[in-house]
């Protein structure tokens, strides 16, 4: 039997995936499987045993970088066959976070937020430019829109400014959060122009003059993922480097739809991450004289565990469908952000419990995806902030303010 066979053979069974319970994975053509495959080796062999250790230290270990971008696992056609679905990149999504949340977002913001901006913002000509050199990581770019004082009240709050003089703008601001900018070659900037009030974007170079990142330290949480603080002093970019379909903070809101969706199938990976740890560690763990597996209160735990996994992953293959058949709803995006997160908050609690003391060390994996969750919990738009977007379709009513 072919690889590829094995891979869809296991699938189908439910265990290409430990977690996926309902074998949603066997929605994806052959060829996908196999190339979510060749990323799972990587990330077994390289990446896996560093994790603990890095973690620990609070830096992010940038030898993996390269063989995860060997892997062009961006390309249209990854595995030499049939374009790849939607399905495909929410598996990448989840495969990358059940192993590390950090390295998903490390990766997400590369092929999900920075590739969004240049594809949705950018004009036809700079997406055709840019986009080959994105998903080889030739240009590598994060996306900047958060700030100091401003994340869910981003919208109307948005303080960092562009002036236009000439064919040149002049930015100046201070953006945070933003994460992988120190290793960057340029940020996706959002300003909002002193001249009609309006939220545009810009590719600003990480060395251009007037530009400082500074890395947040005292972390709690996607500790290996290396968060930054930018400030922005009279940064001189040329027009051309404006995106140039961006003209309002409704453009940026059509790509918010997008990352949280990217954000909810990160959810379900870390889910499935923390679920798959502690089963490991119940059945080979011994208490009072037998597998520590063969407790009632146990089982009820992992069952509820694989219940919220698996409720997470067909919420987000269905709306990936969804999207793929053009339907787009700003309500249905946040309503998967808003319940994969909730729902993982829940099932790394529980794994927690279930590996007792040896929950809260980094030796089970089950701490790390524990602290990592909290951090996924609140980006691309908190809890409440997405509940608020569902309500809005549910009564016709905004209740932001």
């Amino acid at each position: 039997m072919s690889v590829a066979a094995d891979v869809r053979t296991g699938a189908a069974a439910g265990r290409f995936y430990p977690s996926d319970q309902y074998g949603f994975s066997s929605l994806l053509t052959e060829n996908e499987l196999a190339v979510l495959g060749r990323l799972r080796k990587v990330l077994d062999e390289q990446v896996q045993p560093l994790l603990a250790d890095y973690w620990e230290a609070g830096e992010f270990p940038y030898q993996i970088a390269q063989p995860l971008f060997d892997l062009n696992l961006m390309e249209p056609s990854p595995a030499g066959g049939a374009a790849a679905s939607g399905l495909y990149v929410g598996f990448r999504n989840f495969e990358l976070a059940r192993t590390d949340a950090s390295v998903a977002t490390f990766y997400n913001a590369q092929s999900g937020l920075f590739r969004t901006a240049v594809n949705l913002g950018g004009s036809a000509e700079q997406a055709a430019e840019l986009d080959p050199k994105i998903r080889s990581f030739e240009y590598k770019g994060v996306f900047a829109l958060t700030e100091p004082d401003h994340g869910s009240d981003i919208a109307g709050g948005l303080e960092t400014s562009a002036r236009r003089d000439g064919d040149t703008w002049s930015i100046n601001g201070a953006k945070r959060w933003i994460g992988g900018a120190a290793s960057a070659d340029v940020l996706a900037v959002f300003a909002r122009d002193e001249a009609d009030q309006q939220v545009k974007a810009f590719l600003v170079p990480t060395d251009a003059p007037g530009v400082t990142i500074s890395k947040i330290h005292r972390k709690t949480s996607l500790r290996l993922m290396q968060n930054a603080d930018i400030d922005f002093r009279d940064v001189t970019v040329p027009e051309s480097a404006r995106l140039q379909n961006v003209n309002s903070f409704a453009d940026v809101a059509a790509m918010l739809r997008n990352m949280r969706s990217d954000v909810a199938w990160i959810a379900a990976g870390l889910q499935a991450g923390a679920y798959e740890a502690a089963v490991r560690y119940v059945k080979q763990r011994q208490q009072f004289g037998k597998s520590l597996g063969s407790f009632q209160l146990v089982q009820e735990k992992l069952a509820t565990m694989l219940g919220n996994v698996t409720a997470s992953l067909g919420m987000v293959v269905r709306l990936t469908q969804q999207q793929e058949e053009g339907i787009y709803a700003d309500e249905n995006s946040a309503l998967a952000k808003m319940f994969c997160c909730a729902r993982m908050r829940e099932t790394v609690a529980l794994a927690r419990e279930v590996v007792g003391g040896n929950g809260i060390t980094l030796d089970t994996d089950v701490a790390r995806f524990h602290a990592d969750a909290e951090a996924v919990y609140s980006y691309e738009g908190t809890h409440e902030i997405n509940a608020l977007i569902v309500g809005r379709a549910i009564t016709g009513k905004g209740a932001f303010r």
